[in-house]
């Protein structure tokens, strides 16, 4: 399992979700990439080379995040809506 690091921006917009049922799914999805970080829906972002940047689809939402294995830690680098994130 790993632990999960939110970066600035992450955790900025999820602070300012409005939705709170919307902020409940990013969660849990963000609980489930703790105990499997490449799920089969997982897609690599192009244009990150170093870390390899992988992201995941919550509804109308996407998480970027990359996995450091040394640490064993789950960082979340941004959290968005599709047309914003990339």
């Amino acid at each position: 399992m790993f632990s999960v690091k939110y970066e600035n921006t992450a955790s900025k917009f999820l602070k300012k979700l409005a939705v709170k049922s919307d902020v409940k799914r990013i969660f849990d999805k963000v609980e489930e990439l703790a105990l499997n970080p490449f799920p089969k829906d997982a897609k690599r972002v192009e244009g990150y080379q170093d870390p390899k940047v992988f992201r995941v689809r919550v509804g109308s939402y996407r998480i970027l995040y990359f996995v450091n294995y040394p640490t064993s830690k789950l960082y979340i680098i941004k959290i968005d809506k599709r047309e914003r994130v990339y």
